[in-house]
């Protein structure tokens, strides 16, 4: 089949297929949690997907373009007021100290307490014990899954939030951000724990020219904050694809992830630049039509005759045990000084959200030996779980219902 009939039947299944369901189910479930559901189903049934070239090496190519565009446009947002209704502006802006803080407390408590519980009562369980991951190095790796914050997914969320809680969901993004760069790094902590330097990549040189990318990011965007303030507009958008591409590529050579790389771009930009850019219609384009691939992609590639019984029923555990926890970790030390309860119990139940960056990270523990195929199989749905259960949860403790033209 060729590359652009498999793209047209790509986008059917994962996009136009979704969006059928996101519209039947009256948006009640995030339209970035459908195409996962969908590739999950195909893997479970062994739907013969290659058979019609998905997935597709342009959609694999779009999907992946579209993820980094949601994740920069996340960035824009950072210097945009999304609302002037009471609560957006009443909300308290966190110091650097007080929001690293709080995303270390919202990753360390779940790590911590999730790790004690799966060494107590998981890891003596039949199929849980792993090659390489006995012992508190398969309990710390499960831990760490437990832990993570779902910065592609969740970005799509908050884009889904009414305005008046988007303040609240860009500050659970900024947490999520931090915690994402803690999980990359953690992984490598444990692999080399598990296996030794060679877990570790040498340095090449690549890394300092990264960090001199992006300190001189930062310096260009301070420098065209004072003195070039109003620039032509195409110069505006020359200027994002290079912050966008230069992002993604230095945190990938630090080792990061690229989308933490593109965030970053996108709240490095001169806020002026940013006031004159359609970012909330670029942002829902690729939400809707185009990052729908990627995801529906993750979910296409996991293993469904892993997906047991005995896997669901663990993977509910682990869910009660990674939203209580992440919750009230919020909760005992909100990111910000002076947030209400709501505000607190909001960002908590955004936060739990697993989505991919769990799949990502059990994947790679996986390949490495440290958590075997049953505890493989019980992350994978706890992700789903706890990102379908995010939106309903969030609007819970907000005590407010969502329209439901919001998309």
């Amino acid at each position: 089949m060729g590359n652009v009939t498999a793209l047209l039947a790509d986008a059917f299944i994962f996009v136009l297929v979704p969006w059928g369901l996101w519209q039947l189910l009256r948006r009640s479930i995030p339209i970035a949690i459908l195409p996962i559901l969908v590739g999950i189903l195909l893997a479970v049934l062994h739907f013969p997907a290659s058979k019609v070239g998905i997935p597709s090496l342009y959609g694999d190519y779009i999907g992946w373009l579209a993820v980094l565009v949601l994740a920069f446009t996340a960035g824009l947002e950072m210097w945009q007021n999304p609302t002037h209704s009471p609560e957006a502006e009443n909300l308290p802006s966190p110091t650097l100290g007080r929001l690293l803080g709080g995303a270390l407390v919202a990753l360390g408590v779940p790590f911590v307490i999730g790790t004690i519980l799966v060494k107590l009562f998981f890891l003596p369980l039949h199929g849980w014990q792993a090659p390489h991951g006995d012992g508190w190095i398969g309990a710390m790796s499960i831990g760490l899954c437990i832990s993570v914050s779902a910065l592609p997914v969740l970005i799509g969320i908050v884009r889904e939030l009414e305005p008046v809680y988007r303040p609240v969901g860009q500050l659970a993004l900024k947490l999520a951000v931090v915690d994402d760069a803690a999980l990359w790094i953690g992984l490598a902590i444990l692999q080399f724990a598990a296996r030794g330097s060679d877990a570790l990549h040498g340095w090449t040189g690549f890394e300092g020219l990264a960090v001199l990318l992006l300190v001189g990011m930062a310096l260009l965007s301070s420098w065209a904050t004072r003195n070039l303030k109003n620039p032509p507009i195409w110069v505006i958008w020359a200027a994002v694809p290079a912050y966008l591409a230069a992002g993604s590529w230095a945190s990938h050579e630090l080792g990061l992830h690229e989308l933490i790389g593109a965030y970053f771009a996108g709240a490095l930009m001169p806020p002026r630049w940013v006031r004159r850019l359609p970012v909330e219609a670029v942002g829902t384009f690729s939400l809707i039509w185009l990052a729908p691939m990627f995801f529906g992609h993750s979910g296409l590639r996991i293993d469904g005759d892993a997906l047991t019984w005995p896997s669901v029923l663990a993977s509910l555990l682990l869910v009660v045990i990674a939203i209580v926890t992440k919750i009230l970790a919020v909760w005992i030390f909100p990111p910000a000084p002076g947030l209400t309860h709501r505000q607190a119990l909001g960002i908590g139940s955004l936060l739990q959200c697993k989505g991919l960056m769990e799949i990502v990270a059990a994947t790679i523990l996986h390949a490495h030996g440290m958590i075997s195929e049953f505890a493989f199989a019980s992350l994978m749905v706890l992700a789903v779980i706890s990102t379908t259960l995010t939106g309903p949860m969030f609007r819970l403790v907000s005590g407010r219902s969502r329209p439901e033209t919001v998309v």
